[in-house]
């Protein structure tokens, strides 16, 4: 009961930040226009960059054994954005304004709020079959436009990365070695793309499990 009551609390928490993003990126929208989607990650990145740390805790719940969920696709989603977020978007202040970021934060919040909203009622043993459905449908059109996004603004960060030369380091003698962290990033799209194919798989296989005919009868009866 404790750790069920701890798991809602959670996912209450980061139902309630990621709520907040998505309200305040379409009240924005409807406000100014196109005007608001270069100065989205200025608004809202302060919020979006604690719901992104937090998520880093539901390894944790996997690895202790509280979550039931399979660990690789979760820590692989997880660390994708961790990796864009932070590596990519923040530390390159010319990527902040591009429209990519906007897009980018409309798919995450968008899977995030029906997910946790999700979790918190099923915390509860309560199943809406139109929720339960959208969980498990939403994902499969809106990940792979999410790491299309992710792949495009890398893209667009690669420039800023090799002019300014950040990241990239040459350690002194006697190693002689330099790390070109543009380089990094272009390995990193396959793997990227390579971690999407594997996801995909797992988001049907939960999906044929929550959504089954026979599971579909029980959570009528």
């Amino acid at each position: 009961f404790t750790m069920n009551m701890y798991l809602f609390v959670y996912d209450l928490m980061q139902f309630c930040g990621h709520s907040w993003i998505f309200t305040n990126m379409i009240i924005r929208f409807m406000t100014f226009g196109k005007d608001s989607l270069a100065d989205t990650f200025h608004s809202i990145g302060l919020v979006m960059r604690l719901c992104q740390l937090l998520s880093v805790l539901e390894i944790l719940h996997i690895l202790i054994g509280i979550d039931k969920s399979r660990l690789l696709p979760r820590f692989l989603q997880i660390t994708e954005r961790i990796i864009v977020l932070f590596v990519v978007i923040n530390s390159q202040e010319e990527v902040q304004g591009k429209y990519v970021v906007c897009v980018l934060f409309f798919l995450w919040n968008l899977l995030d709020v029906v997910r946790y909203t999700y979790n918190m009622l099923a915390r509860m043993g309560i199943y809406y079959l139109p929720l339960t459905w959208l969980n498990f449908s939403l994902c499969i059109p809106l990940y792979p436009l999410s790491v299309l996004a992710k792949g495009f603004a890398i893209c667009v960060a690669l420039p800023y990365f090799e002019s300014f030369g950040t990241y990239s380091i040459k350690l002194p003698f006697p190693f002689a070695l330099s790390i070109y962290f543009p380089y990094i990033l272009k390995m990193y799209l396959l793997v990227l793309f390579a971690g999407m194919c594997f996801i995909i798989r797992n988001i049907f296989s939960e999906r044929m499990a929550h959504l089954g005919t026979g599971n579909i009868k029980n959570k009528r009866s």
